[in-house]
């Protein structure tokens, strides 16, 4: 279970660095939501996300 969670958290970390570096580019294609779209926003959005997940993956990693 641990290892699924932690897979989990692998793929949704890898996905997050992916739609940071392609927000940076364009940051409507990432930020659609959102009445307005700037870089600062998609490195706050995705740049949280990817340590969360980041983050979250070493810890289960640790435990596992």
């Amino acid at each position: 279970m641990v290892a699924a969670i932690c897979i989990i958290c692998l793929v949704a970390s890898i996905l997050s660095i992916f739609l940071l570096l392609l927000g940076l580019f364009r940051p409507v294609w990432v930020l659609w939501f959102l009445d307005r779209s700037n870089r600062l926003k998609v490195i706050q959005f995705y740049g949280t996300s990817t340590f969360f997940f980041g983050g979250l993956y070493f810890l289960l990693k640790m435990l596992d």
